[in-house]
C-alpha cells in the first residue's frame, strides 16, 4: 500500500531534489539486488524528495518486467518511509498498464510514464496512452515529456480533468516556450520536474517557469554537491550557481556529450570512482574509456573541494523545505 496519496505525492516531489539511482549489475550483467538495496539505503539517508526506481538513469530500457519488479520492491523496502518511491511504466499501452499495476502491488507511491516504444503518435493517441495508465491505477502518475512523446498543453489539460491521479509533468525536451504554455494552462494542477540529461544545466531558467525540482543523476555519486547546487538554485544564489556550472557541471557535460548514451555511462563511472561501484552498463550502452574516466576523476575532486569551500552549510539548506 502506498504511503503517499497522489495529492500528497505531488506536494512532496515538488519540495526538494529527486534521486534517480542507477541499477547495479554484476560483471555478467545480471541485476545485483543486494548491492542495489545497499545503495538505495545510502541515497535515502540524504534529504531527497523522492526516488525513482529503474528509471532512465537506472537503464529502464534494458530491464525485463521481472527485473523492474525486483528493483521497485527493493527500493520500497530500502528507503525511509518518508521517501516516496516511483516506478517506471512504458513501452506499449498494455505493457505500461501492466507495469503500473505491478508498481501498485509492489507498494510504490507513484508511476513515471515513459514514452511508448519506437513509434510516433498523434497528440490524441498520446493522450489515450496516458489516460489508459492513469485509469489502471490509483497511484499518482508523472508523465515524461521526451523523445517521441511530446504532450501539448491542451491534451494534458483534458487528461487532468478526467484523471485526478495525473499529478506531474517531467520535461526532457528543454523547449521553454512549450514549458511556458503547459505551466500557463495547468498552473498548480501539476508538479513540474526538470528531466533533461544533467538537469542542473536548466535548473535556474526552469525555476522561473514553476519547475521547482529536477532529477539529479550527479546525486548518485556526488550527493553533497548535488544538494548544494539545488540549494543555491532555489535561493537564486547566482554567483554560486555560476561557479558550480563553470567548474563542475559544464566540464561534466562535455564528457557526457562525447558518445550517445553517456548520460548513463558517466554516472556509473562516477559511482565507480567514488567507491560505490554499480558494475558496467548493459549494451547497447558503452562504458567510459580510461582517459574519460581520468577527466571525470578530476571533476569529482574539484566538486568535493568546491562544495566545502563555498559553504559547508549549503548541503543542509536543500533539506530545509522537506
Amino acid at each position: 500500500m502506498p504511503t503517499f496519496m497522489p495529492d500528497e505525492l505531488a506536494q512532496r516531489l515538488g519540495s526538494g531534489l529527486l534521486s534517480f539511482p542507477v541499477t547495479h549489475f554484476t560483471a555478467d550483467l545480471a541485476v545485483d539486488e543486494d548491492a542495489y538495496r545497499a545503495n538505495i539505503a545510502r541515497l535515502g539517508g540524504h534529504a531527497i524528495a523522492g526516488l525513482f526506481a529503474a528509471g532512465g538513469t537506472g537503464e529502464f530500457f534494458s530491464l525485463t518486467p521481472e527485473e523492474i519488479d525486483i528493483l521497485v520492491r527493493a527500493a520500497v523496502s530500502s528507503v525511509p518511509t518518508t521517501t516516496p518511491v516511483l516506478a517506471p511504466a512504458g513501452l506499449g499501452t498494455r505493457q505500461a498498464v501492466a507495469m503500473a499495476r505491478s508498481a501498485e502491488d509492489a507498494g510504490a507511491d507513484g508511476v513515471l510514464l515513459f514514452p511508448p516504444y519506437l513509434t510516433e503518435a498523434s497528440p490524441a493517441g498520446l493522450g489515450e496512452y496516458l489516460r489508459s495508465v492513469c485509469e489502471s491505477t490509483s497511484l499518482g502518475v508523472v508523465v515524461y515529456n521526451r523523445a517521441n512523446a511530446i504532450y501539448p498543453a491542451r491534451v494534458l489539460a483534458q487528461i487532468a480533468v478526467s484523471c485526478p491521479n495525473l499529478i506531474g509533468f517531467k520535461d526532457g525536451i528543454g523547449d521553454l516556450e512549450a514549458m511556458t504554455r503547459v505551466h500557463a494552462t495547468l498552473g498548480d494542477r501539476l508538479v513540474y520536474i526538470g528531466g533533461l540529461p544533467t538537469a542542473e544545466l536548466f535548473a535556474v531558467p526552469y525555476l522561473e517557469l514553476g519547475v521547482t525540482t529536477y532529477s539529479s543523476a550527479i546525486f548518485n555519486f556526488l550527493p553533497e554537491f548535488a544538494l548544494a547546487f539545488y540549494a543555491a538554485a532555489r535561493r537564486r544564489d547566482g554567483a554560486t550557481v555560476r561557479r558550480f556550472l563553470d567548474e563542475i557541471v559544464l566540464p561534466y557535460a562535455a564528457i557526457r556529450d562525447r558518445q550517445p548514451g553517456y548520460a548513463v555511462s558517466i554516472v556509473k563511472a562516477g559511482m565507480r570512482l567514488t567507491g560505490h561501484s554499480a558494475g558496467p552498463v548493459r549494451p547497447p550502452l558503452t562504458d567510459l574509456d580510461h582517459d574519460e574516466s581520468a577527466l571525470l576523476a578530476e571533476i569529482i575532486s574539484r566538486a568535493s573541494i568546491l562544495t566545502q569551500e563555498l559553504n559547508p552549510a549549503l548541503t543542509s539548506v536543500a533539506g530545509a523545505a522537506l
